[in-house]
């Protein structure tokens, strides 16, 4: 199989040598950076743009908040839907680590014994790229730049062929929008009867929220009515 990468007659092993070839040629300590950011960091960094969306939907406190939030909601609930539908894919595919298969690969993770394809990882990172693409354009874009670098991540760090990681996007992007409607359908209810919940409604709008800033602005302005309604009293 080395050989067929080396002549170019299998695009995926030999993609895979070519991405994998930079690791070689690469210092030790950007390696283990790759390594840690392909392996963990990417992964966080999209849970931690999930977070700062919520956060910034519950300070704008728009009418649509709950529908927002249930948004944000299904993005890491699409990528724990999509995780359990590989273990199926993988037992059937059975396809083995390219390291098991391959010689010469510069493996920055050890300990891979499980399958390949597809890629957890890459499914992982593309559903909740676009589970938060749904909830927001601006913060979506991102998190999908942030899904095709932990793919090629992945390949880099000589644990998945480049369709391993191609299936993982398509994957997650499947479930994320596939079952959207359903997840919309049961979950903005229950973010609007959170957010009318006493207790729990901070979570889906700020006090500061448009709600509750509309309703403030109307006790003065009571207050300037009935002020005025008693000047006129006097002045009668």
């Amino acid at each position: 199989m080395a050989g067929l990468a080396e002549s170019g007659s299998n695009p995926d092993v030999e993609l895979l040598y070519d991405i994998n070839g930079l690791a070689k040629d690469a210092p030790h300590w950007f390696d283990r950076v790759m390594g840690y950011v392909g392996e963990y960091g990417l992964l966080f960094a999209l849970i931690l743009a999930v977070v700062w969306c919520w956060w910034s939907v519950r300070r704008r406190g728009a009418e649509d908040a709950a529908s927002s939030v249930a948004a944000l909601v299904w993005a890491p609930l699409a990528a724990a839907v999509a995780v359990l539908v590989n273990v199926p894919i993988r037992g059937f595919v059975e396809r083995p680590r390219p390291f098991k298969q391959h010689q010469g690969l510069e493996v920055l993770v050890s300990g891979k014994t499980d399958y390949s394809f597809v890629s957890d990882h890459a499914t992982i990172a593309m559903a909740l790229g676009v589970g938060l693409f749904v909830a927001n354009r601006k913060f979506g874009l991102v998190g999908i730049g942030l899904a095709l670098l932990e793919g090629f991540c992945r390949v880099y760090m000589g644990v998945h062929y480049p369709t391993d990681v191609v299936g993982g996007f398509a994957l997650g992007t499947a479930v994320a929008l596939l079952l959207s409607p359903l997840a919309m359908a049961l979950l903005t209810p229950l973010m609007s009867a959170i957010e009318r919940s006493p207790r729990g409604g901070w979570l889906i709008r700020s006090r500061g929220g448009s709600r509750g800033g509309g309703g403030e602005a109307l006790i003065p302005g009571a207050r300037k009515e009935s002020a005025g309604a008693e000047e006129r009293d006097l002045a009668a």
